[in-house]
């Protein structure tokens, strides 16, 4: 008679403790994460047991959003790092230690236009390293001390119900009660009951060595879970298919390989009848048992997962073996440590630097062509007379051009403070305007030097107060008739639901407004503008960066800082550069943008004689900004000049 537990089994015994401690889990940025997301479609990578979360990330994603998602493994983000250009990335890996997920977060992070974001347990790790050292980059550390064996078990069930708690709240907007084990029910059966029965159906699998495990599309996370243990521990052969791929030729294994083959089916509500239709067809020889769900909600899937991590305890046990601590082979060492970043070479640039950007503001996406000779001239006119100009002074955005673009008060890098202090002691004049206030003034006073502050000039609140570091503007209460009537129209959409988090007048300059996470500004700029419009209010002022819209007052712009650096310190007009992320309008860097020497980070302008991305398609915001400044080459008294010829990575 068995009495020690395994390994595994001493394992799947912690899960309660671990769906406990993930229930008291501080979960709100990731919510946020989560929620900032909402409009798009997402990718979710990870591997082994990370993978299973990834994959019910997608599908809750999928559920709640209708945005449809895709779970991939590292590898397929390394070969096709275009999968991270336009969806937001969420890598998950519970050590943050393997190989392949450090080299996908680099390869994903050269070329996304979204956040990425990391979902860990171990703050201290490879991976956390690598995050810490990249822009734009966000780490949701969850520490979970236990350490799993060869298999995922408490880490997955740890993060996968972090996740599962996740969508659960935002759209209950209230934290469900922790899932316990012996609460999990299938069909009339307790789970233990359920467990139990499987007995006789384990002992035929393990002696036929091949599982058909078929399933519901809500389902796929558990699918994908079992099919990666029973695959990683060599218990059996296994093959996935949902119902009806199942009915598109791979039910010729119940006839042609049916000594070989038992199934395991997985249903809920929604494939209930089709499978009860399809129960009938299987012969008799096959052996078969089902794993009922009663839904397919956050709550469910997680009580799936846990007994599909039994069931496969079931099986290793019936074979006789602890796959918690398999014998690693030194061939399964070196393939799982192979130099990714040596062996498979980064996709090459191959488009004209600076001709993409232009393209895709212009609308011009693929397929259409992109071979005008009118854009192609234009981007060389813009590069020669960028080597031909010497420059005194340049005038920067803040969000998303010296620091990550979101809604937090941050202070810049520490790389980008070492470009301003290079920039600024060398006696150049270095303007920053921001929609943003006194806040921008205090970052910068306690990292720059005092010595430099006279060569720093401030546009704040979008250029409506000016001044130099040290400065700030005086307090005013009064908002203009104009701010107020916008104020209460705006007061108004959030009366009825519009999902507006703050308004923010600063009096005299401007209203701004943020909006809950994972409500897009640009969506939103729409909203605002026709109940203005609607209101008889010129829309002409309202501007958006990537986490406020900002109603501004007549004559507020960014661009007064480079008329008044003009004006102060008698620097020629052409002999200033202009840098920013939002070029084209109704972005708040487009009057910025129309200077005549200007350089976007992101969206350039749609004027062709201005405002080009010139910098590398992978490098966007603060990545973008370094990547010009590391071109600056500082001359004598106070001058600079580029180097941005192509061929320049």
């Amino acid at each position: 008679m068995k009495t020690a537990l395994t390994h595994y089994e001493r394992e799947l015994s912690h899960i309660d403790a671990t769906l406990a401690r993930a229930a008291g889990a501080e979960i709100s940025m990731l919510k946020a994460a989560i929620a900032s997301a909402s409009d798009a479609s997402l990718i979710a990578v990870g591997s082994g047991g990370s993978f299973t979360v990834a994959s019910l990330l997608c599908s809750l994603h999928e559920a709640y959003t209708g945005r449809i998602s895709r779970a991939v493994t590292p590898l397929e983000l390394i070969c096709n790092p275009t999968l991270a250009s336009t969806s937001p990335i969420f890598i998950i890996s519970a050590e943050g230690k393997n190989p392949d997920i450090l080299e996908a977060l680099q390869r994903a992070r050269q070329h996304s236009s979204r956040p990425v974001h990391v979902v860990t347990n171990r703050k201290d790790s490879p991976l956390m390293e690598r995050v810490n050292s990249l822009n734009d980059v966000r780490g949701h550390v969850f520490e979970l001390a236990d350490k799993d064996g060869y298999l995922a078990t408490n880490s997955l069930i740890f993060d996968a119900s972090l996740v599962a708690r996740a969508y659960g709240e935002l759209d209950q907007h209230e934290a469900p009660r922790a899932l316990k084990t012996d609460e999990i029910s299938f069909g009339d059966l307790p789970f233990r009951s359920w467990l139990a029965s499987s007995a006789a159906f384990v002992r035929e699998a393990v002696s036929r060595k091949g599982l058909i495990i078929v399933f519901s599309p809500r389902l796929r996370p558990i699918a994908e879970d079992l099919e990666s243990k029973l695959s990683e521990a060599a218990l059996l052969f296994s093959q996935l298919a949902d119902f009806r791929s199942f009915a598109h030729g791979r039910h010729l294994w119940l006839t042609e390989r049916s000594d070989d083959s038992a199934m395991l089916v997985l249903t809920e509500p929604g494939t209930r009848n089709l499978w009860e239709d399809m129960r009938p067809q299987v012969p008799e020889e096959v052996p078969t048992f089902v794993l009922p769900l009663s839904a397919s909600t956050p709550r469910d899937l997680l009580g799936g997962l846990v007994a599909a991590m039994h069931l496969v305890s079931e099986i290793a046990n019936h074979s006789k073996r602890d796959i918690s601590r398999p014998n690693v082979s030194p061939l399964g060492r070196k393939l799982y440590y192979a130099d990714l970043a040596a062996l498979i070479p980064r996709p090459e640039e191959n488009e004209v630097r600076g001709e993409d950007a232009k393209y895709e503001v212009l609308g011009a996406h693929w397929p259409m062509e992109r071979n005008s000779g009118k854009i192609r001239r234009a981007l060389e006119a813009t590069e020669a007379a960028f080597a031909r100009q010497t420059f005194r002074a340049i005038v920067f955005d803040y969000d998303g051009t010296l620091c990550s673009s979101n809604s937090l008060d941050v202070a810049p890098s520490p790389e980008i403070i070492e470009q301003l202090t290079r920039l600024a002691s060398s006696g150049i004049v270095v303007g920053i305007a921001s929609g943003r206030g006194g806040s921008i003034g205090q970052h910068l006073e306690t990292q720059l030097e005092k010595a430099l502050w006279p060569m720093i000039r401030l546009g704040l609140y979008n250029g409506g107060w000016i001044g130099r570091l040290g400065e700030g503007p005086a307090k005013v209460e009064q908002l203009s008739e104009f701010l107020i009537h916008a104020q209460r129209i705006v007061s108004n959409l959030k009366s009825y639901g519009v999902p507006i988090a703050q308004i923010r007048p600063t009096p005299p300059h401007q209203l701004s407004i943020r909006f809950e996470n994972g409500v897009s500004t640009e969506n939103m700029w729409f909203v605002i503008v026709d109940a203005l419009k609607q209101a008889g209010l010129e829309a002409g002022t309202i501007l958006r960066s990537k986490h406020s819209i900002d109603i501004l007052s007549r004559g507020v712009s960014k661009s007064h800082l480079v008329a008044r650096i003009v004006q102060d310190d008698r620097i020629d007009p052409y002999e200033i550069v202009t840098m920013g992320d939002l070029g084209a309008w109704p972005g708040n860097d487009s009057a910025l943008l129309q200077h005549q020497f200007s350089l976007s980070v992101d969206l350039p302008s749609r004027r062709l004689d201005r405002g080009w991305k010139l910098a590398p398609k992978y490098k966007r915001d603060v990545d973008a900004t370094l990547w010009y400044l590391a071109r600056v080459v500082i001359g004598d008294g106070g001058s600079f000049r580029f180097e941005l010829e192509q061929g320049a990575q």
